[in-house]
């Protein structure tokens, strides 16, 4: 953890996004004295992380309790029901922190206050310190606060802040929403499989370590994505001919602008 001032964090919501930020802040040097978690059911495990952390636990916000840092990590169905008894806890120096899709700045405003606000998009990699977050701050933020937001979403992975808020409908589009495309091209690559012979449980494990495999020299290379395929596509090979068809006017990409749109347009319609 990088030496910035972090203050009191209160954690709204310790589920699988929740749990993971929590899990990488202690682990990263974020002391559990100065994170208090609200949560109605915790779990054991929960609990017991909590306790030899030496952080508090509660199941609504104590009395008096203003934060540092209010990070919000609930369903975004759920705002309605959670905001409103929160209002108490932000205060002049309170930066606000949400991560629940298409809740806007606009909404939250109209529930805690004017604050400093950051809505954050990270990705169900984040749960191995594996994803990706896109950021947008309002104007009220400060640039330490900034600091500290981004210090605390990086135990996740990588953070990218966004020019406008607008940008994080499409951030969700892309990487919020992605590894269900990566997911759903493995299940699509072993049923191929399986219709060009395989037995089932075969071709879905040449899918599964194909794409993981390939996900992790990507992520060791510094070449580009096109250059990586280049390496692996010989002329008039398989691996071209695979990709005349992938590549062709109604291959991949045009389906990826169509899917990318729709999610777009999804992320938007849930803000509105």
């Amino acid at each position: 953890m990088s030496p910035v001032q972090l203050g009191s964090i209160v954690l709204i919501g310790a589920g699988n996004m929740g749990g993971a930020m929590l899990s990488g802040w202690l682990a990263s040097g974020v002391p559990g004295s100065s994170v208090t978690v609200i949560d109605p059911m915790p779990s054991d495990a929960l609990k017991a992380q909590l306790a030899e952390a030496g952080a508090r636990h509660a199941t609504s916000l104590p009395q008096g309790m203003v934060a540092d840092i209010l990070f919000l990590a609930v369903k975004p169905q759920m705002m309605d029901t959670v905001l409103p008894p929160l209002q108490s806890a932000v205060g002049d120096k309170t930066v606000v922190v949400t991560v629940a899709a298409g809740k806007t700045l606009s909404y939250l405003s109209s529930q805690l206050g004017d604050a400093a606000m950051v809505r954050a998009m990270p990705n169900t990699p984040a749960m191995i310190g594996r994803g990706v977050t896109g950021a947008f701050a309002n104007a009220r933020v400060s640039d330490a606060q900034r600091d500290v937001v981004d210090t605390l979403l990086k135990v996740s992975g990588p953070v990218e802040w966004v020019a406008t808020e607008a940008d994080i409908d499409a951030v969700t589009a892309v990487s919020g929403s992605g590894p269900a495309y990566v997911f759903y091209l493995v299940e699509c690559m072993a049923e191929a499989g399986v219709k060009a012979g395989l037995p089932a449980d075969l071709a879905l494990r040449l899918a599964r370590e194909t794409v993981s495999g390939a996900g992790e020299l990507l992520h060791r290379s510094a070449e580009t994505p096109a250059k990586l395929r280049q390496n692996v596509t010989s002329p008039n090979g398989t691996t071209a001919a695979a990709l005349s068809v992938l590549m062709a006017e109604d291959g991949m990409q045009p389906l990826f602008d169509k899917a990318i749109a729709a999610a777009r347009r999804r992320a938007e319609e849930l803000g509105s």
